[in-house]
């Protein structure tokens, strides 16, 4: 897999059936290692490691309904009571951020009201804080750490 604009992090990896597969400590099995799930990987360790978010509050491919239809969020990091703060969604490294990209990550957004969102594909980068009162949004030079995040 090719290198990402993100720190180099250790992954336990495999092979099964003629498939590569990558351990993800955080539902504590191996999933297929795809050029998105690379950068996921990549992403929720960058999340944990660098910017001190508990592993216990980051939600992988979490289900959810947007109407009447089962969706999965990339990632989801929830504050210390349990609500969406960060809705993160990865793209594989060759796929450009475009609007659909964020438009995506925006209708998710409806349902699990994050005040922060990001979109990567491991090279580039976008954050963003909602302001859900004045119906706007933000972008964000660099996400800030978890207790940040939390306005502590």
């Amino acid at each position: 897999m090719e290198t990402l604009n993100l720190p180099t992090y250790e992954f336990r990896t495999t092979e099964r059936d003629g498939k590569r597969m990558i351990y993800d400590p955080l539902r504590d099995r191996y999933v297929r290692l795809t050029p998105e799930e690379w950068v996921r990987q990549h992403f929720v360790q960058y999340l944990i490691q660098e910017l001190d978010v508990p592993a216990g509050l980051v939600a992988i491919e979490a289900a959810f309904q947007y109407q009447d239809q089962p969706r999965r969020a990339d990632a989801i990091v929830h504050d210390r009571h349990g609500d969406s703060l960060l809705l993160v969604e990865c793209k594989a490294p060759r796929v450009s951020i475009n609007q659909d990209a964020f438009d995506q990550c925006a209708r998710y957004n409806i349902v699990l009201e994050a005040p922060y969102l990001v979109v990567t594909n491991g090279h580039i980068h976008y954050a963003c804080a909602i302001d859900f009162e004045d119906r706007s949004y933000s972008f964000l030079d660099d996400l800030p750490p978890y207790n940040d995040l939390l306005g502590e």
